[in-house]
């Protein structure tokens, strides 16, 4: 299942099986010496069987991996089978397709299948499906029920999928993140490729260009893949397109978000990432490189390896121009438009504390999950600066 990563806490866990934490079972403390990441724990949990796989299935495909989305249906009358239409299916909604029929992981959510036989199956029985991706089964997933809201009713775009058994799972190195955040005021004669990849925020068009400058807020993205298969762009190399301002290819035009939201989650400044290269720029001791963007080269990050976007680059900020001071939180997404298919997209977000006092900024507690509570926030009200990585 491939190696974690960051500190390891707990070791020679042992468990009766009732406690209902891992926590309450005796274990060791840890020490640098005890474990590895080579030595991480993991489990495969056991799915009761429920039927759910007997109400889908795929026609058409050239394996029993692929092909178009049929679903069961009953009432009035016997069961019967029918297609799903393709508006506004993706990644997600294939996600919990392949889960049900018990075929590992999506590849690909198609909304058009015209190149797949749909045999005799031509009735659209479903429509609006909307996945979070966490579904056991289609049934869980919002949906239009019996009205059928069809944009192009036509069977050539009805929902397909192309399931795999690996997939690639991306993780950013929250700690980098912390450790790297800092402030720039940087001129405006030196933002011009910048602005021409949207990098700025709105105000910035108006500004007396090429006097002034732009407030940063700076930082370094470590992105590892600890999935099972390569993390590779959507797109081939054939439809990247060149940048000439900054002299590279974008093999995907949104590769990564980042945010400044205020406590209750309204965002007050944006910046975006597009990958004008994905490649390994360092991996585990036994992990050979495969992807470097040089010469043309292919882009992607292999299992087991990271690409590293250093804070001095171009675009690896948040424009902080127009913020006031206040609490903030610093949230980064990566792969924000599933274009590409992960194991799981739960751990695509990571959120950071940051306090901006007009001057300087504090940022800690980043991690990879929810953003933080009321309380946490007025903790580091009172105390600010305590638990910063640093002053700037």
């Amino acid at each position: 299942m491939g190696q974690g990563m960051g500190a390891i806490h707990l070791s020679e866990v042992r468990c009766s099986g009732q406690e209902p934490s891992l926590w309450k079972c005796p274990h060791k403390n840890i020490t640098a010496e005890d474990c590895s990441h080579g030595q991480d724990a993991g489990v495969r949990c056991n799915m009761p069987y429920t039927g759910v796989e007997t109400r889908i299935r795929l026609s058409g495909g050239r394996s029993r991996h692929e092909g178009r989305v049929e679903v069961q249906i009953g009432g009035p009358g016997p069961l019967r089978w029918g297609l799903i239409c393709g508006d506004d299916w993706g990644t997600l909604e294939a996600m919990v397709v392949c889960r049900q029929l018990g075929l590992g992981y999506a590849n690909h959510g198609l909304q058009e299948t015209w190149y797949w036989d749909s045999g005799n199956t031509t009735e659209v029985v479903m429509s609006g499906v909307r996945c979070t991706g966490t579904e056991l089964s289609l049934d869980q997933c919002a949906h239009h029920g019996t009205h059928i809201a069809c944009k192009r009713t036509d069977t050539r775009f009805t929902a397909g999928v192309i399931c795999s058994e690996t997939a690639s799972d991306l993780l950013l190195h929250s700690a980098l993140v912390q450790e790297t955040a800092y402030i720039e005021d940087r001129p405006l004669h030196m933002l011009y490729c910048a602005a021409e990849e949207n990098c700025l925020a709105r105000s910035a068009r108006s500004a007396n260009w090429p006097y002034g400058h732009r407030r940063l807020l700076r930082f370094s993205s470590q992105i590892h893949n600890l999935g099972r298969a390569d993390f590779r762009p959507k797109a081939g190399r054939h439809s990247w397109v060149w940048h000439e301002c900054h002299g590279h290819y974008h093999s995907m035009d949104i590769f990564t978000h980042y945010d400044i939201l205020t406590p209750n989650g309204t965002k007050v400044a944006e910046g975006h990432k597009a990958s004008f290269c994905l490649e390994d720029t360092e991996c585990q001791e036994d992990v050979s490189k495969r992807y470097e963007c040089a010469n043309f080269g292919e882009q992607g990050i292999t299992v087991g390896c990271w690409d590293l976007y250093r804070h001095d680059i171009d675009c690896q900020w948040i424009d902080i121009t127009d913020v006031k001071p206040g609490n903030y939180i610093l949230q980064v997404v990566i792969n924000p438009n599933f274009e590409v298919a992960e194991s799981d997209f739960t751990n695509n977000a990571m959120k950071c504390n940051c306090k901006y006092d007009g001057h300087r900024i504090w940022v800690h507690n980043c991690h990879i999950g929810d953003a933080f509570s009321e309380e946490a926030n007025k903790r580091f009200e009172r105390y600010p600066g305590q638990t910063s990585n640093q002053v700037i």
